[in-house]
């Protein structure tokens, strides 16, 4: 005789009943709003004293690590870091043998015109180069 599978999930017929409380106690389910507005409060204090124990134990670590750093190094990690500003402008490298005022960089995807002048014929990209 064959076992009978086992059911998985809840019984038929069964409810939750605790829908509106998911991920809360029953405790806070059951408060009142000046009871609420209470623990909100008693929360809020315990979150912004764990933020300043956080934060005075990094900024105490930082402090720590700053003695570490040397001129050199500080200078190293100055050139380093990134340039802020824009680059300048690509100089063209190709253009169209059928137009001369149309120009190309090089950067990017190719471009429709070069596209369209290549196809049916051998030539390439190196063709369209500015000498």
């Amino acid at each position: 005789m064959a076992k009978k599978a086992k059911r998985r999930g809840r019984p038929p017929g069964s409810k939750n009943k605790t829908k509106v409380t998911k991920g809360f106690g029953t405790s806070v389910a059951t408060m009142d709003v000046g009871q609420l507005r209470a623990h909100i409060d008693e929360l809020q204090g315990v979150l912004s004293r764990k933020v300043s124990e956080q934060r005075a134990y990094f900024e105490e670590q930082l402090s720590q690590l700053g003695g570490y750093v040397s001129k050199k190094a500080s200078a190293a990690v100055k050139a380093v870091a990134p340039r802020t500003g824009k680059r300048a402008k690509a100089q063209p490298k190709y253009q169209s043998r059928k137009d001369k005022s149309v120009k190309w960089s090089g950067r990017g995807m190719t471009p429709i015109w070069m596209r369209e002048e290549m196809k049916g014929t051998k030539l390439k990209k190196e063709d369209f180069a500015i000498k």
